[in-house]
């Protein structure tokens, strides 16, 4: 603004409030106290005008809803960076957060309506859920390394003398009742049963070389983070273990109040992964 209008509009100002804003000479502008206690208000003010278009897109844009997606223990990385995609495909309408636990306790939050979604690991059952597989992740034997040093794979009789540990009851997935079924089929009877601990506390008993348990082979599996030195985790020549995962919701809710989360849920994990070969098998190593 040239000096002269800017001169006119703040005579003008000063005028309209009644107190003089500013000390002038020739040489120098000053604030009097009045226009002192006059800037921060007029900051304020301005501050306040500048925020009104992003406030009124605040206040007219759709509200999201805050919606819970289970996660199990060991989530695959592939698995997690699908839920960031989600997240981000519908942060217009939800807030997706993660929420932890185990299947059966994923599968009941889902039921009861306290979680919108769940990746859960199979085998369940539940009228009221659809669900599609996500993941298929291959299984070995998480063994001491020195006694089977030098070896890349292992068949069921080289561990009929070492205990079979399970996880831990809170936390087994429900597919582990037909691994130890399988086992103990094919000869596998002595069980080591651990409580107050979790996958970390079974890797130090197998490190003394007295036991072994069931584990994901893949080595960017979360669940490869728990080995400690003396463990190694090795594939099976005669047994053929997998961890399936899948993406569960309530079918009502699907053409309900969280019909668009579910539907970019399920493009986003349409294409199922599988961690092993195209021959599917069961425990007991009979295909399907």
């Amino acid at each position: 603004m040239a000096t002269s209008p800017l001169s006119q509009r703040i005579r003008d100002l000063e005028r309209e409030l009644g107190q003089r804003l500013f000390e002038r000479d020739t040489h120098s502008v000053a604030l009097t106290p009045a226009g002192a206690a006059l800037l921060p208000i007029a900051r304020d003010v301005l501050d306040q005008f500048s925020s009104i278009p992003w406030r009124l897109r605040e206040a007219t844009r759709v509200q999201r809803s805050t919606a819970l997606i289970g996660i199990p223990p060991g989530l695959n990385p592939e698995l997690r960076a699908r839920v960031a995609t989600l997240a981000d495909r519908v942060q217009g309408l939800f807030d997706l957060q993660r929420w932890p636990g185990s299947t059966q306790a994923l599968v009941a939050g889902v039921r009861e309506g306290r979680l919108a979604l769940a990746l859960a690991r199979l085998p369940f059952t539940d009228p009221a859920l659809d669900l599609i597989n996500v993941m298929s992740e291959r299984m070995g034997a998480a063994v001491p390394a020195d006694r089977f040093a030098g070896r890349d794979a292992v068949a069921l009789a080289d561990l009929a003398d070492l205990a079979y540990i399970p996880p831990p009851k809170d936390i087994r997935p429900p597919y582990f009742e037909v691994l130890d079924q399988a086992l103990t089929e094919h000869g596998i009877r002595n069980r080591i049963t651990l409580t107050d601990t979790g996958y970390a506390g079974i890797s130090e008993v197998i490190s003394n070389g007295s036991a072994f348990c069931i584990s994901i082979l893949e080595p960017d599996s979360p669940m490869r983070g728990y080995s400690i030195e003396n463990v190694t985790v090795l594939p099976f020549t005669d047994f053929h273990p997998s961890l399936d995962t899948a993406l569960v919701w309530r079918r009502d809710r699907a053409d309900g109040d969280l019909k668009e989360l579910v539907t970019a849920a399920c493009d986003i994990f349409d294409k199922p992964v599988y961690r092993r070969s195209d021959t599917r098998k069961t425990p007991s190593g009979k295909s399907r």
